[in-house]
């Protein structure tokens, strides 16, 4: 967090916004800001339907309008959210995400993206894998 703040004091912007060229520091702000050109409003209010471009919007919204008291421990993980940037369908699985984005969008810069970290995924598992295995050998010795 402080390395992010410390991030968005730089004169030199790493990632540029390819609607209308604004510069970012951080992948996750171009992302949010992108949303403002797509369309997309992947947060949706389960009681009203409106949508939202961020998850704290959306839950603003519920203890505003709505009145729900939501109780989250600091920092506590919620689902995850895997959204396509291009249409806005999301889903809680990686692996769906980047199947959608093959049958869907396939020249899209999204799934290139997404392949890459699928790959990482993958690769990270496999070596977890591997670690339990061979501590799961060394106690039957």
């Amino acid at each position: 967090m402080l390395n992010r703040h410390i991030k968005s004091h730089s004169q030199y912007k790493k990632h540029m916004c390819t609607f209308c060229g604004k510069g970012f520091n951080d992948t996750f702000d171009l992302k949010r800001h992108t949303r403002t050109h797509t369309g997309v409003r992947p947060y949706k209010c389960e009681i009203c339907s409106k949508a939202f471009t961020q998850r704290c919007s959306l839950e603003a919204h519920l203890r505003k309008i709505h009145g729900a008291a939501l109780h989250f421990a600091y920092k506590q993980r919620r689902d995850k959210l895997y959204i396509c940037e291009e249409c806005g369908y999301a889903t809680h699985s990686q692996e769906v995400l980047h199947l959608h984005l093959q049958d869907n969008h396939p020249s899209s810069t999204f799934l290139r993206k997404a392949s890459k970290k699928m790959e990482m995924t993958l690769q990270k598992k496999q070596g977890e894998d591997q670690t339990e295995n061979s501590t799961a050998d060394e106690g039957s010795r």
